[in-house]
């Protein structure tokens, strides 16, 4: 089966190189991802733009609209991105410079940091974004949930704030990163009442092969178990791994052990085409 890694990262950050030395155990490297994917028969990852300066580290408020990718100097033919926005730094030139990173054949979506940066996604000051996802149709992509940064704050994260964009912009493609994790289940209904509103499963555990073992023993899972079930739209579902967070074949299994077989194609691969258009080219 091929498949589409909806959700990576592949920048310059601190707190991702130590995760993926003392945790993940992976090779966080442009030639690291390449040879990961290709063992795990991924044929596209969608990374998340995002970068951080030595004296601020992420949420970077200093970072420059748009985001990208800087761990290295030019990306892979199977790699695209989200451009990231750092809501500090969306004047008239920020919007004007986001404008034209979109419009470049890798850039497939829009990043914004629920929770990292201290704004709802209804606030006023993502308008102009909005209006330029929808003007050049791609989706824009919300972190939601848990923050990997204790210097985040939560109530922004949560993803009922999610329900007043996708209904004020019924022509833009949401997806909610994370599945909204822990608020699973609010993340459910947002997805099975919105029709613009998706959602990736990355992130859910960090580590290796030995903790999404053992994250699926027990009590652990059951409120994302639940959540799946209650909103019955594995159609709107995309995978993702958040690496370095988790390595690629392990984190497969563990989606494939929570997913019903019979949609493992729409989860694994054809979702991410509807919500991503810009990404068949690629492909």
């Amino acid at each position: 089966m091929k498949i589409i890694d909806a959700h990576i990262h592949l920048s310059n950050i601190e707190s991702f190189k130590e995760t993926a030395q003392l945790l993940s155990k992976v090779d966080y490297s442009i030639s690291g991802v390449q040879t990961e994917m290709k063992e795990a028969n991924i044929v596209l990852a969608i990374g998340m733009g995002v970068t951080e300066t030595p004296q601020m580290g992420f949420p970077d408020y200093k970072a420059q609209t748009p985001m990208g990718l800087d761990l290295g100097d030019t990306l892979p033919p199977n790699i695209v991105y989200c451009a990231g926005i750092n809501p500090y730094k969306l004047n008239a030139y920020a919007i004007r410079d986001l404008e034209r990173e979109i419009q470049k054949d890798h850039v497939v979506g829009i990043k914004i940091y629920l929770g990292y940066y201290p704004f709802y996604a209804y606030d006023e000051v993502y308008n102009s974004v909005y209006e330029l996802a929808e003007k050049y149709n791609l989706p824009v992509v919300f972190h939601t949930g848990d923050t990997y940064s204790e210097r985040g704050l939560l109530k922004y994260s949560h993803p009922l704030a999610i329900d007043e964009v996708a209904v004020k912009y019924r022509n833009i493609r949401f997806m909610m990163a994370h599945f909204g994790d822990p608020w699973t289940l609010t993340a459910a209904e947002i997805l099975y009442k919105n029709r613009n509103v998706y959602a990736d499963l990355s992130g859910l555990v960090v580590g290796a092969r030995a903790e999404l073992e053992k994250a699926q023993e027990g009590i652990f899972l059951q409120h994302l178990r639940h959540a799946l079930v209650y909103a019955n739209s594995y159609d709107k579902l995309l995978f993702g791994t958040d690496w370095p967070l988790a390595p690629f074949s392990p984190y497969i299994e563990f989606i494939q052990n929570l997913i019903p077989k019979e949609h493992h194609e729409d989860v694994f691969y054809n979702t991410a085409l509807k919500v991503f258009p810009k990404i068949k080219k690629f492909l």
